[in-house]
Protein backbone atom coordinates (compact mmCIF):
# COMPACT_ATOMS: atom_id res chain seq x y z
CA UNK A 1 0.00 0.00 0.00
CA UNK A 2 3.00 2.45 0.86
CA UNK A 3 4.43 1.72 -2.74
CA UNK A 4 1.15 2.41 -3.95
CA UNK A 5 0.53 5.65 -2.64
CA UNK A 6 3.82 7.00 -2.86
CA UNK A 7 3.27 6.38 -6.98
CA UNK A 8 0.05 7.49 -6.87
CA UNK A 9 1.65 10.48 -5.25
CA UNK A 10 4.16 10.99 -7.63
CA UNK A 11 2.19 10.54 -10.53
CA UNK A 12 -0.48 13.64 -9.49
CA UNK A 13 3.12 15.81 -8.96
CA UNK A 14 3.98 15.32 -12.50
CA UNK A 15 0.43 15.55 -14.05
CA UNK A 16 0.07 18.29 -12.02
CA UNK A 17 3.03 20.23 -12.15
CA UNK A 18 2.18 22.11 -15.31
CA UNK A 19 -0.45 23.47 -13.95
CA UNK A 20 1.53 24.74 -11.13
CA UNK A 21 3.90 26.33 -13.42
CA UNK A 22 1.82 28.37 -15.37
CA UNK A 23 -0.15 29.22 -12.61
CA UNK A 24 3.02 31.02 -11.52
CA UNK A 25 3.54 33.04 -14.61
CA UNK A 26 2.79 36.77 -14.57
CA UNK A 27 0.09 36.72 -16.98
CA UNK A 28 -3.05 38.64 -17.02
CA UNK A 29 -6.23 36.28 -16.10
CA UNK A 30 -8.35 35.51 -18.64
CA UNK A 31 -12.15 34.65 -18.24
CA UNK A 32 -12.50 30.83 -16.76
CA UNK A 33 -13.61 29.17 -19.26
CA UNK A 34 -10.34 29.83 -21.13
CA UNK A 35 -8.32 28.80 -18.49
CA UNK A 36 -9.98 25.58 -18.42
CA UNK A 37 -10.04 25.35 -21.52
CA UNK A 38 -5.95 25.72 -21.53
CA UNK A 39 -6.49 23.46 -17.94
CA UNK A 40 -7.71 20.39 -19.96
CA UNK A 41 -5.80 20.48 -22.64
CA UNK A 42 -1.98 20.65 -20.52
CA UNK A 43 -3.81 17.94 -18.24
CA UNK A 44 -4.58 15.85 -21.35
CA UNK A 45 -0.99 15.84 -22.49
CA UNK A 46 0.51 15.40 -19.44
CA UNK A 47 -1.52 12.31 -18.82
CA UNK A 48 -0.86 11.06 -22.43
CA UNK A 49 3.20 11.40 -21.77
CA UNK A 50 2.78 9.18 -18.65
CA UNK A 51 0.98 6.81 -20.13
CA UNK A 52 4.38 5.87 -22.20
CA UNK A 53 6.08 4.86 -18.63
CA UNK A 54 2.67 2.94 -17.53
CA UNK A 55 2.39 0.36 -19.91
CA UNK A 56 6.50 -0.29 -20.66
CA UNK A 57 6.56 -2.83 -17.75
CA UNK A 58 8.83 -0.98 -15.71
CA UNK A 59 9.39 -3.74 -12.57
CA UNK A 60 10.23 -0.01 -10.30
CA UNK A 61 6.22 1.25 -11.29
CA UNK A 62 4.54 -2.29 -11.04
CA UNK A 63 6.35 -3.92 -8.52
CA UNK A 64 4.49 -3.07 -5.79
CA UNK A 65 1.08 -3.77 -6.93
CA UNK A 66 1.05 -5.61 -10.42
CA UNK A 67 1.10 -4.89 -13.68
CA UNK A 68 -2.51 -5.53 -13.85
CA UNK A 69 -3.41 -3.02 -11.54
CA UNK A 70 -0.75 -0.80 -13.54
CA UNK A 71 -2.14 -1.57 -16.62
CA UNK A 72 -6.07 -0.94 -15.81
CA UNK A 73 -5.07 2.37 -14.39
CA UNK A 74 -3.02 2.82 -18.07
CA UNK A 75 -6.38 1.47 -19.83
CA UNK A 76 -8.61 4.36 -17.05
CA UNK A 77 -6.43 7.27 -17.22
CA UNK A 78 -6.17 7.25 -21.19
CA UNK A 79 -9.96 7.35 -21.47
CA UNK A 80 -9.89 10.56 -19.06
CA UNK A 81 -7.41 12.13 -21.24
CA UNK A 82 -9.37 11.52 -24.46
CA UNK A 83 -12.38 13.49 -22.47
CA UNK A 84 -10.40 16.20 -21.60
CA UNK A 85 -8.86 16.77 -24.95
CA UNK A 86 -11.91 16.13 -26.98
CA UNK A 87 -13.46 18.84 -24.80
CA UNK A 88 -10.49 20.94 -24.91
CA UNK A 89 -10.66 23.08 -27.93
CA UNK A 90 -14.50 24.02 -27.55
CA UNK A 91 -14.21 25.59 -24.35
CA UNK A 92 -12.49 28.56 -26.40
CA UNK A 93 -14.08 31.80 -27.48
CA UNK A 94 -12.65 32.09 -31.28
CA UNK A 95 -12.50 35.34 -32.17
CA UNK A 96 -12.02 35.65 -36.12
CA UNK A 97 -9.76 38.44 -37.76
CA UNK A 98 -6.63 39.19 -38.84
CA UNK A 99 -3.39 39.01 -36.70
CA UNK A 100 -3.57 40.97 -33.32
CA UNK A 101 0.29 41.29 -32.36
CA UNK A 102 -0.87 43.60 -29.84
CA UNK A 103 -2.01 40.57 -27.46
CA UNK A 104 1.09 39.55 -26.87
CA UNK A 105 0.01 37.43 -23.54
CA UNK A 106 -3.28 36.11 -25.44
CA UNK A 107 -5.42 37.50 -23.53
CA UNK A 108 -7.98 38.10 -25.54
CA UNK A 109 -7.16 35.89 -28.62
CA UNK A 110 -5.79 32.55 -29.86
CA UNK A 111 -3.21 32.11 -31.87
CA UNK A 112 -4.09 32.76 -36.09
CA UNK A 113 -0.95 31.01 -37.01
CA UNK A 114 -2.66 27.72 -38.33
CA UNK A 115 0.77 25.64 -38.62
CA UNK A 116 0.96 25.92 -34.79
CA UNK A 117 -2.79 24.91 -34.70
CA UNK A 118 -2.88 21.99 -37.63
CA UNK A 119 -0.70 19.58 -35.44
CA UNK A 120 -3.43 19.65 -32.94
CA UNK A 121 -6.51 19.14 -35.14
CA UNK A 122 -4.22 16.08 -36.14
CA UNK A 123 -3.94 15.24 -32.86
CA UNK A 124 -7.46 15.89 -32.65
CA UNK A 125 -8.48 14.14 -35.33
CA UNK A 126 -5.58 10.81 -34.68
CA UNK A 127 -6.39 10.54 -30.55
CA UNK A 128 -9.95 9.57 -30.61
CA UNK A 129 -9.16 6.71 -33.20
CA UNK A 130 -6.33 5.38 -31.44
CA UNK A 131 -7.95 5.04 -28.04
CA UNK A 132 -11.05 3.53 -29.34
CA UNK A 133 -8.81 1.18 -31.82
CA UNK A 134 -6.54 0.05 -28.32
CA UNK A 135 -10.03 -0.88 -26.41
CA UNK A 136 -11.14 -3.08 -29.42
CA UNK A 137 -7.62 -4.61 -31.20
CA UNK A 138 -9.16 -7.71 -30.03
CA UNK A 139 -12.56 -7.36 -31.98
CA UNK A 140 -10.34 -5.63 -35.04
CA UNK A 141 -8.13 -8.80 -35.56
CA UNK A 142 -4.70 -7.66 -34.96
CA UNK A 143 -1.94 -9.92 -33.78
CA UNK A 144 -0.71 -9.07 -30.43
CA UNK A 145 3.31 -8.42 -31.38
CA UNK A 146 1.37 -6.28 -34.64
CA UNK A 147 -0.85 -4.15 -32.37
CA UNK A 148 1.65 -3.62 -29.45
CA UNK A 149 4.30 -2.28 -32.42
CA UNK A 150 1.69 0.10 -33.66
CA UNK A 151 0.37 1.36 -30.40
CA UNK A 152 4.07 2.47 -29.17
CA UNK A 153 4.44 4.36 -32.85
CA UNK A 154 1.54 5.94 -33.27
CA UNK A 155 1.44 7.09 -29.58
CA UNK A 156 5.16 8.57 -30.03
CA UNK A 157 3.43 10.45 -33.45
CA UNK A 158 0.52 12.09 -31.05
CA UNK A 159 3.33 13.26 -28.45
CA UNK A 160 5.33 14.65 -31.10
CA UNK A 161 2.21 16.41 -32.33
CA UNK A 162 1.23 17.51 -29.07
CA UNK A 163 4.38 18.97 -28.17
CA UNK A 164 4.62 21.13 -31.08
CA UNK A 165 1.09 22.35 -30.56
CA UNK A 166 1.54 23.29 -26.94
CA UNK A 167 4.87 25.33 -27.42
CA UNK A 168 3.75 26.85 -30.44
CA UNK A 169 0.07 28.04 -29.84
CA UNK A 170 -0.03 27.15 -26.55
CA UNK A 171 -0.57 30.45 -24.42
CA UNK A 172 1.63 29.00 -21.55
CA UNK A 173 3.71 26.38 -23.50
CA UNK A 174 6.02 28.82 -25.08
CA UNK A 175 7.02 29.56 -21.72
CA UNK A 176 10.56 29.06 -20.21
CA UNK A 177 9.10 26.70 -17.36
CA UNK A 178 6.90 24.70 -19.39
CA UNK A 179 8.65 24.53 -22.53
CA UNK A 180 11.56 22.47 -20.61
CA UNK A 181 8.97 20.31 -18.35
CA UNK A 182 7.73 19.19 -21.86
CA UNK A 183 10.34 19.14 -23.97
CA UNK A 184 11.74 17.03 -20.61
CA UNK A 185 8.42 15.09 -20.63
CA UNK A 186 8.11 14.28 -24.61
CA UNK A 187 12.14 13.36 -24.66
CA UNK A 188 11.08 10.91 -21.17
CA UNK A 189 8.49 9.18 -23.16
CA UNK A 190 10.35 8.46 -26.22
CA UNK A 191 13.39 7.06 -23.98
CA UNK A 192 10.48 4.63 -22.43
CA UNK A 193 10.15 3.35 -26.12
CA UNK A 194 13.96 2.86 -26.56
CA UNK A 195 14.64 1.30 -23.49
CA UNK A 196 11.83 -1.61 -24.26
CA UNK A 197 11.82 -2.30 -28.06
CA UNK A 198 16.39 -1.71 -27.91
CA UNK A 199 17.75 -1.84 -24.89
CA UNK A 200 15.94 -3.91 -23.29
CA UNK A 201 16.48 -6.77 -26.23
CA UNK A 202 19.70 -5.86 -26.30
CA UNK A 203 20.30 -6.59 -22.29
CA UNK A 204 18.23 -10.04 -22.80
CA UNK A 205 20.86 -11.28 -25.79
CA UNK A 206 23.64 -11.01 -22.66
CA UNK A 207 21.10 -14.18 -20.87
CA UNK A 208 19.85 -16.49 -23.22
CA UNK A 209 18.28 -19.42 -22.35
CA UNK A 210 17.24 -22.75 -24.41
CA UNK A 211 14.03 -25.19 -24.41
CA UNK A 212 14.84 -27.97 -22.08
CA UNK A 213 11.44 -29.85 -22.79
CA UNK A 214 8.45 -30.23 -24.53
CA UNK A 215 5.73 -32.24 -23.25
CA UNK A 216 2.07 -32.79 -24.46
CA UNK A 217 -0.49 -32.95 -20.82
CA UNK A 218 -3.29 -33.34 -21.96
CA UNK A 219 -5.32 -32.39 -25.33
CA UNK A 220 -4.62 -28.95 -25.64
CA UNK A 221 -1.84 -28.25 -22.75
CA UNK A 222 1.73 -28.72 -22.88
CA UNK A 223 4.60 -28.57 -20.61
CA UNK A 224 7.47 -26.56 -21.39
CA UNK A 225 11.01 -26.14 -19.35
CA UNK A 226 13.62 -24.06 -20.03
CA UNK A 227 17.23 -23.44 -18.66
CA UNK A 228 19.62 -20.70 -18.81
CA UNK A 229 22.61 -20.62 -20.78
CA UNK A 230 25.94 -19.33 -19.20
CA UNK A 231 24.32 -17.53 -16.34
CA UNK A 232 22.30 -18.24 -13.09
CA UNK A 233 18.50 -17.34 -14.88
CA UNK A 234 16.48 -14.87 -12.45
CA UNK A 235 14.98 -14.58 -9.06
CA UNK A 236 11.85 -14.65 -8.81
CA UNK A 237 8.93 -15.49 -6.19
CA UNK A 238 6.35 -18.18 -6.49
CA UNK A 239 3.12 -16.85 -8.64
CA UNK A 240 4.74 -14.66 -10.79
CA UNK A 241 4.90 -14.82 -14.71
CA UNK A 242 7.68 -13.35 -17.42
CA UNK A 243 7.00 -12.71 -21.22
CA UNK A 244 8.56 -15.71 -23.02
CA UNK A 245 10.17 -15.64 -26.49
CA UNK A 246 10.79 -18.92 -28.14
CA UNK A 247 12.68 -19.33 -31.38
CA UNK A 248 12.96 -15.96 -32.21
CA UNK A 249 15.39 -12.47 -32.10
CA UNK A 250 14.90 -10.29 -28.87
CA UNK A 251 13.73 -7.36 -31.22
CA UNK A 252 10.96 -9.42 -32.08
CA UNK A 253 7.70 -8.46 -30.89
CA UNK A 254 6.35 -12.18 -30.76
CA UNK A 255 6.43 -12.56 -26.84
CA UNK A 256 3.28 -13.99 -24.41
CA UNK A 257 2.88 -13.69 -20.80
CA UNK A 258 2.79 -17.10 -19.07
CA UNK A 259 2.82 -17.99 -15.21
CA UNK A 260 6.15 -19.62 -13.76
CA UNK A 261 4.67 -23.19 -12.41
CA UNK A 262 7.75 -23.83 -10.95
CA UNK A 263 9.07 -23.08 -7.59
CA UNK A 264 12.14 -20.74 -6.60
CA UNK A 265 13.64 -23.68 -4.57
CA UNK A 266 13.90 -26.26 -7.30
CA UNK A 267 16.52 -24.39 -9.26
CA UNK A 268 17.22 -22.43 -12.22
CA UNK A 269 15.54 -24.11 -14.69
CA UNK A 270 12.06 -22.98 -15.22
CA UNK A 271 8.70 -24.82 -15.89
CA UNK A 272 5.39 -23.22 -17.83
CA UNK A 273 1.69 -24.52 -18.19
CA UNK A 274 0.85 -23.32 -21.77
CA UNK A 275 -2.99 -23.83 -23.55
CA UNK A 276 -2.84 -23.83 -26.73
CA UNK A 277 -5.45 -20.63 -27.97
CA UNK A 278 -3.79 -19.72 -31.50
CA UNK A 279 -0.77 -18.20 -32.48
CA UNK A 280 2.41 -19.19 -30.60
CA UNK A 281 0.75 -21.62 -28.58
CA UNK A 282 -0.93 -23.57 -31.98
CA UNK A 283 2.71 -24.26 -32.69
CA UNK A 284 4.29 -25.76 -29.34
CA UNK A 285 4.38 -29.61 -30.96
CA UNK A 286 7.26 -28.41 -33.28
CA UNK A 287 9.40 -26.62 -30.86
CA UNK A 288 12.54 -28.97 -30.88
CA UNK A 289 14.54 -29.19 -27.90
CA UNK A 290 17.59 -27.20 -27.78
CA UNK A 291 16.03 -23.76 -29.46
CA UNK A 292 16.75 -20.55 -27.90
CA UNK A 293 14.78 -18.66 -25.75
CA UNK A 294 14.50 -15.39 -24.30
CA UNK A 295 12.14 -13.60 -21.05
CA UNK A 296 11.08 -10.27 -19.88
CA UNK A 297 10.53 -10.78 -16.19
CA UNK A 298 9.72 -11.41 -13.76
CA UNK A 299 6.84 -9.57 -13.58
CA UNK A 300 3.76 -9.87 -10.86
CA UNK A 301 1.92 -9.60 -7.56
CA UNK A 302 0.54 -13.06 -7.64
CA UNK A 303 2.36 -13.96 -4.83
CA UNK A 304 2.56 -15.38 -0.83
CA UNK A 305 5.72 -14.39 -0.51
CA UNK A 306 6.17 -12.07 2.64
CA UNK A 307 2.49 -12.14 3.28
CA UNK A 308 1.28 -12.29 7.08
CA UNK A 309 -2.21 -14.23 7.07
CA UNK A 310 -2.41 -17.29 8.57
CA UNK A 311 -3.85 -19.20 6.10
CA UNK A 312 -3.78 -19.14 2.16
CA UNK A 313 -7.01 -19.93 -0.68
CA UNK A 314 -5.61 -21.16 -4.23
CA UNK A 315 -8.38 -20.70 -6.42
CA UNK A 316 -7.73 -21.65 -10.30
CA UNK A 317 -9.85 -22.18 -13.42
CA UNK A 318 -8.47 -24.44 -16.23
CA UNK A 319 -4.91 -23.18 -17.03
CA UNK A 320 -4.71 -20.67 -14.33
CA UNK A 321 -3.62 -23.95 -11.78
CA UNK A 322 0.37 -23.03 -13.56
CA UNK A 323 1.24 -19.91 -10.79
CA UNK A 324 -0.97 -21.73 -7.95
CA UNK A 325 1.37 -25.27 -8.76
CA UNK A 326 4.54 -22.84 -7.80
CA UNK A 327 3.26 -21.67 -4.79
CA UNK A 328 1.94 -24.82 -3.87
CA UNK A 329 5.50 -26.53 -4.59
CA UNK A 330 7.32 -23.44 -3.06
CA UNK A 331 4.94 -24.02 0.34
CA UNK A 332 6.61 -27.69 0.23
CA UNK A 333 10.11 -27.22 -0.50
CA UNK A 334 10.22 -24.46 1.97
CA UNK A 335 8.01 -26.37 4.97
CA UNK A 336 5.91 -23.14 4.55
CA UNK A 337 4.01 -23.62 8.10
CA UNK A 338 0.28 -21.98 6.92
CA UNK A 339 -2.03 -23.66 6.08
CA UNK A 340 -3.36 -23.56 2.39
CA UNK A 341 -6.81 -24.58 0.34
CA UNK A 342 -6.30 -24.89 -3.07
CA UNK A 343 -9.97 -24.68 -5.48
CA UNK A 344 -9.40 -25.99 -9.04
CA UNK A 345 -11.79 -25.77 -11.36
CA UNK A 346 -12.36 -27.26 -14.76
CA UNK A 347 -15.22 -28.26 -17.06
CA UNK A 348 -14.87 -32.01 -17.57
CA UNK A 349 -12.50 -34.47 -15.01
CA UNK A 350 -10.13 -35.17 -18.29
CA UNK A 351 -8.88 -31.63 -17.92
CA UNK A 352 -7.73 -31.74 -14.51
CA UNK A 353 -3.66 -31.48 -14.37
CA UNK A 354 -1.14 -32.76 -12.07
CA UNK A 355 -3.98 -35.14 -10.66
CA UNK A 356 -1.43 -37.13 -8.94
CA UNK A 357 0.71 -34.09 -7.42
CA UNK A 358 -2.15 -32.42 -5.77
CA UNK A 359 -3.09 -35.89 -4.27
CA UNK A 360 -0.18 -35.90 -2.92
CA UNK A 361 -0.39 -32.10 -1.55
CA UNK A 362 -4.03 -33.15 0.03
CA UNK A 363 -2.12 -36.50 2.00
CA UNK A 364 0.97 -34.53 3.25
CA UNK A 365 -1.24 -31.94 4.84
CA UNK A 366 -0.02 -29.37 2.48
CA UNK A 367 -3.10 -28.14 1.04
CA UNK A 368 -6.90 -29.18 0.97
CA UNK A 369 -7.48 -29.65 -2.48
CA UNK A 370 -11.34 -28.99 -3.42
CA UNK A 371 -11.71 -30.08 -7.82
CA UNK A 372 -14.87 -28.89 -9.27
CA UNK A 373 -16.34 -29.56 -12.64
CA UNK A 374 -18.98 -28.22 -14.15
CA UNK A 375 -19.54 -31.37 -16.58
CA UNK A 376 -19.05 -34.12 -14.56
CA UNK A 377 -19.59 -37.84 -15.88
CA UNK A 378 -21.13 -40.51 -13.88
CA UNK A 379 -18.33 -41.53 -12.12
CA UNK A 380 -17.30 -37.75 -10.72
CA UNK A 381 -17.31 -37.60 -6.67
CA UNK A 382 -15.72 -34.09 -6.26
CA UNK A 383 -17.63 -30.62 -6.23
CA UNK A 384 -19.98 -29.90 -9.59
CA UNK A 385 -21.05 -26.86 -10.79
CA UNK A 386 -18.94 -23.62 -10.38
CA UNK A 387 -16.98 -21.84 -8.09
CA UNK A 388 -19.49 -19.87 -6.85
CA UNK A 389 -20.48 -18.04 -3.83
CA UNK A 390 -22.57 -20.88 -2.20
CA UNK A 391 -19.80 -22.85 -3.00
CA UNK A 392 -17.05 -20.80 -0.58
CA UNK A 393 -19.93 -20.20 1.99
CA UNK A 394 -20.01 -24.29 2.17
CA UNK A 395 -16.71 -24.89 2.51
CA UNK A 396 -14.52 -22.04 4.27
CA UNK A 397 -16.13 -20.65 7.98
CA UNK A 398 -16.00 -17.25 8.89
CA UNK A 399 -12.46 -17.02 10.16
CA UNK A 400 -11.10 -17.84 6.41
CA UNK A 401 -13.04 -14.74 5.22
CA UNK A 402 -11.83 -12.32 7.72
CA UNK A 403 -7.92 -13.68 8.01
CA UNK A 404 -6.96 -15.30 5.30
CA UNK A 405 -5.22 -14.30 2.03
CA UNK A 406 -7.19 -15.19 -1.32
CA UNK A 407 -5.24 -15.86 -4.62
CA UNK A 408 -7.15 -16.03 -7.85
CA UNK A 409 -5.99 -16.93 -11.59
CA UNK A 410 -8.31 -17.59 -14.04
CA UNK A 411 -11.07 -17.07 -17.18
CA UNK A 412 -11.67 -13.16 -16.73
CA UNK A 413 -15.40 -13.73 -15.97
CA UNK A 414 -14.58 -15.82 -12.78
CA UNK A 415 -11.91 -13.56 -11.77
CA UNK A 416 -14.78 -11.13 -11.88
CA UNK A 417 -17.49 -12.79 -9.85
CA UNK A 418 -15.10 -14.56 -7.98
CA UNK A 419 -14.09 -11.05 -6.28
CA UNK A 420 -17.56 -9.99 -5.90
CA UNK A 421 -18.47 -12.76 -3.77
CA UNK A 422 -15.67 -12.77 -1.87
CA UNK A 423 -16.11 -9.39 -0.52
CA UNK A 424 -19.83 -9.87 0.18
CA UNK A 425 -18.03 -12.77 2.25
CA UNK A 426 -16.12 -9.89 4.20
CA UNK A 427 -12.90 -10.80 2.64
CA UNK A 428 -11.14 -7.36 2.72
CA UNK A 429 -9.77 -6.10 -1.34
CA UNK A 430 -6.16 -6.28 0.44
CA UNK A 431 -6.12 -10.04 1.12
CA UNK A 432 -7.77 -10.93 -2.57
CA UNK A 433 -4.88 -11.11 -4.90
CA UNK A 434 -5.25 -11.31 -8.71
CA UNK A 435 -3.64 -10.91 -12.03
CA UNK A 436 -5.39 -10.74 -15.62
CA UNK A 437 -3.64 -11.15 -19.06
CA UNK A 438 -6.51 -9.35 -20.66
CA UNK A 439 -4.79 -6.09 -21.86
CA UNK A 440 -5.91 -3.24 -24.30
Amino acid sequence: MRHAAALLGIYLAVVLLPLGLSWAQDMPPRAFRQELASGLGMLAYAVILTEFLLSGRFRSISGGIGLDVTIRFHKLIARIALAFAVLHPFLYRFLPGPPRPWDTTRELTLTTDFTALASGIAAFVILPGFVLASMNHDRLGYRYENWRFLHGIGALILAGLLWHHTVSAGRYGATAELFWYWTTMTGIAAFSLLFVYVLKPLEQMRFPWRVRAVERLCNRHWRVSIEPVGHDGIRFKAGQFVWLNIGHSTFSLRENPFSISSAPSQGPDLEFLIKELGDFTSSLGQIEVGTRAYLDGPHGTLTVHGRSEPGIVLIAGGIGIAPMLGILRELEATQDPRKASLIYANRTQHQILFAEELAHYAKQEIAEVIRVVSEPEADWTGETGFVSRELLRRRFDDDRFAKWLFVLCGPPRMLIALQEALLSLGVTPDRILVESFQYD
